[in-house]
């Protein structure tokens, strides 16, 4: 059994989860326009249903405003109607290929929602980070079951491997308390 094997396996599968971590934050909204609020957002274009960003470009120009430049004009009103229902509560308004986005701002009630869903995210990624966990320190025991390592290498192995995790844990809970910050900052 090669113990780095798998301790680099638990470092990649762990920093890949924050890193889908860090994606599913960038589409709450906080009380700012992000990009990436829309990244969710598909759209049914050429009988295809789409994401967003393989048919427009979205930037945002002000800080409660998302403007959405749809490269095909004639695809503009499914963008637009993609948009309106996709229940992040927004009210587009097209002008030629161009659709607009006023973000109104945030109520208190909406923003504990999202603080909710935040925790939810954050909730998630430490259960999968669990499942690694799980996995690998089952290869550890079984190295010991078929006499690959002594039961001393197992347990130094096991403590080696928990701080990986315990340090990336503790990543998700920063990481977690940012996102309330920003959610809940006025």
């Amino acid at each position: 059994m090669d113990y780095n094997a798998i301790k680099s396996e638990a470092e990649q599968k762990t920093a890949q989860t924050i890193e889908i971590l860090k994606e599913e934050f960038g589409g709450l909204r906080t009380g700012r326009a992000s990009v990436h609020l829309l990244d969710g957002v598909r759209a049914i274009v050429y009988g295809t249903e789409m994401p967003l960003n393989q048919m427009a470009t979205v930037s945002a120009p002000e800080t409660t405003v998302l403007s959405v430049t749809v490269w095909d004009p004639s695809n503009a009103a499914a963008v637009e109607k993609a948009i309106r229902e996709s229940g992040l509560g927004l009210n587009p308004m097209t002008a030629g290929g161009v659709i607009r986005i006023n973000l109104p701002p945030l109520t208190e009630e909406r923003r504990k929602d999202l603080v909710k869903v935040s925790g939810k995210y954050a909730e998630d990624a430490k259960i999968s980070m669990r499942n690694i966990r799980q996995d690998l320190m089952g290869k550890i025991k079984r190295a010991v079951t078929d006499k690959e390592i002594s039961e001393d290498d197992q347990h130094r192995f096991e403590e080696d491997l928990q701080k990986v995790f315990e340090h990336r844990v503790s990543e998700v809970d920063i990481l977690a308390k940012q996102k309330e910050t920003d959610i809940m900052s006025v």
